[in-house]
């Protein structure tokens, strides 16, 4: 996230002074935000993933077992393989959540602006989910209130993680399989190769497999991530604003 904050900062007034309109600057610069978040993460995450996918393909431990745990793959995919073992698949990986997070950070902002444009003349015209604010000197202001922002990030956030896992889908499918699959015969295993072996397993569906569960899970965990980072957001924001002379 701090990777993102400061891209997002640095990126937004920047395409807005090249003559950008701001919705484009947004999305440029949630894109750009997304980008470098996900490369700063995936230098942490890849050997993470690369161990827990190798233990879940194995199954249950048991004295036949090639893993007995995390440490124990940890010890013998770095004996085997050296720390290049535990970022297999570290390129597809950028490749798949680069292009994702961008896809999800300019959507959710292309989103929340749809979503505000399109009821936001309703709710100050009806006063439904709306708070009026003292603007000082006598003047006072309608802004949306907690619930209703909650509600609209919930919403963009969904439709974000939905955007996402239909673009991404072919890439982490062959991402997780690069990380689990043997070579065979000694063979190295590369993208082509692996996109050579799902397509004869199944075809071109076969990277779209698990789609539904993927994309419901992609919004939940979007929607459930997204309302709690903005919620303790307002709370930082508060909490500077109350400390300030």
């Amino acid at each position: 996230m701090g990777a993102l904050e400061a891209t997002r900062s640095a990126v937004g007034p920047t395409a807005l002074a090249l003559g950008a309109p701001e919705p484009v600057a947004s999305a440029a610069a949630g894109a750009a935000a997304g980008l470098a978040a996900a490369v700063a993460a995936q230098v942490v995450w890849t050997p993470v993933d690369v161990i827990s996918q190798r233990l879940m393909v194995q199954g249950n431990p048991c004295p036949a077992s090639r893993y007995r745990g995390g440490l124990d793959a940890f010890r013998k995919i770095v004996a085997a393989d050296g720390l290049r073992g535990l970022y297999r698949g570290f390129g597809m990986s950028i490749l798949t959540y680069a292009p994702s997070n961008a896809v999800w950070w300019a959507t959710y902002s292309l989103s929340q602006k749809t979503i505000w444009s399109g009821i936001g003349c309703y709710l100050c015209e009806y006063g439904v989910g709306v708070q009026e604010i003292d603007a000082g000197e006598g003047d006072s202001s309608l802004q949306p209130g907690y619930k209703t922002v909650m509600v609209v990030q919930g919403v963009s956030a969904a439709m974000a993680g939905g955007a996402s896992a239909l673009v991404t889908m072919p890439l982490d499918t062959i991402k997780t399989r690069m990380q689990v699959m043997d070579g065979e015969g000694g063979e190295p295993i590369t993208v082509g190769r692996t996109v050579r072996r799902l397509i004869k397993e199944g075809g071109w569906g076969a990277c779209y497999r698990g789609l539904g569960p993927r994309w419901a899970s992609m919004s939940l965990s979007a929607t459930t991530m997204i309302t709690t980072y903005e919620f303790l957001k307002r709370l930082s924001a508060k909490g500077h604003e109350s400390s300030l002379p």
